[in-house]
């Protein structure tokens, strides 16, 4: 086991301080990476606050890692000392369920091990808020040449979250997507939406970001506070991807989708939604929910954000400012991502 720098809850709801957690050794098929910037992601906060249930402490967030190989065990194939990697939400999978086969290990039947808290049997995970992070080869993601390490590392959760719906529910051209909501996720969602050959429409709560939107490659922007804009808009989308965590009106949501058109969640808010189910049965439309992306997914979305030149509009902070970062998270003052100079640690 190896000693590493890291950031680390040390109880729920607790300030993240500086500590040092073991990393372990690197295997026959693993990679040692030198984390060079992690994302701050909002599920991060919730995981610290506890919102999503009982979890282990102290806990090491971080699921938005790019880094460099700086050692390989013997009998790795896919990395070399030097690559630029990345890792995601989780690092390893059972490899053999058919969820894992068909390419979608985030899914995995036994239980995909995520990055952090936890592993499927219980045991202790430490995330990216580290300096350095050991993983299986296979979980280690190439990060192409044509994005830079800082703002590639949100590309590892909010990218790959925009691109998995965005792809399979035929965004391009010809078909007009809408974005609900204008935050970490959501600029991803514009830009790669556009990048892709749709006619994009950012929906958020006021006209504050309307600049930024279309900055980022949207055609137009509406309010969601102002009655007139679901009157205007009605039957207007082929597809619309809602990227929010807080309560919002379903029912009026689905008001703006085509006949035959497809409303997918991304975002998780806290307390259930009501449907009326006529929302859906008239026009045949689908209600649809969507995770991140499996491991092949994930390469190709950090290949076409390389193609496209895309990457996160990001604020670099050290590591001193983690507990303000969350702050600033949670009172919606940040675009569109905070990330961590690993080298602050």
């Amino acid at each position: 086991m190896t000693a590493v720098a890291a950031y680390a809850a040390p109880a729920a709801k607790a300030p993240l301080e500086r500590t040092t957690i073991a990393r372990r050794p690197v295997g026959p098929h693993d990679v040692l990476i030198e984390i060079k910037y992690s994302g701050i992601c909002h599920s991060d906060i919730h995981q610290v606050k506890e919102e999503w249930g009982e979890s282990l402490f102290p806990m090491v967030p971080g699921h938005e890692i790019a880094g460099v190989v700086t050692a390989v065990g013997d009998q790795v194939t896919k990395h070399k000392v030097g690559d630029r990697v990345g890792v995601g939400c989780f690092v390893d999978s059972c490899g053999e369920c058919d969820n894992c086969k068909a390419g979608m290990e985030q899914f995995c039947l036994t239980g995909a091990t995520a990055t952090y808290p936890v592993d499927p049997n219980g045991d202790h995970m430490y995330g990216g808020y580290s300096t350095h992070i050991v993983v299986t080869e296979n979980f280690a993601l190439k990060i192409p040449e044509g994005v830079a390490l800082d703002v590639a590392a949100p590309l590892l959760c909010a990218g790959i979250t925009l691109y998995s719906p965005l792809k399979r529910w035929g965004a391009g051209p010809g078909k007009k997507v809408a974005v609900v909501g204008l935050g970490g996720l959501g600029h991803m969602g514009v830009k790669i939406a556009a990048a892709l050959g749709a006619e994009v429409t950012v929906l958020s709560q006021s006209l504050r970001k309307q600049e930024d939107g279309l900055r980022l490659g949207a055609e137009a922007f509406y309010a969601t506070s102002d009655p007139a804009t679901f009157e205007e808009l009605a039957g207007s989308f082929d597809l619309i991807v809602s990227t929010v965590s807080a309560n919002f009106d379903l029912n009026a949501i689905l008001g703006l989708v085509k006949t035959g058109g497809v409303f997918v969640n991304v975002g998780a808010p806290a307390d259930p939604l009501p449907v009326h189910l006529f929302s859906l049965i008239d026009g045949n439309k689908t209600l649809a929910g969507s995770m991140i992306g499996g491991i092949a997914e994930t390469q190709e979305m950090l290949d076409f954000c390389a193609e496209h030149g895309l990457g996160a509009d990001i604020e670099l902070i050290d590591a001193d400012r983690i507990n303000e970062a969350y702050d600033r998270v949670l009172a919606g003052d940040v675009r569109y991502r905070f990330v961590i100079d690993a080298a602050t640690i």
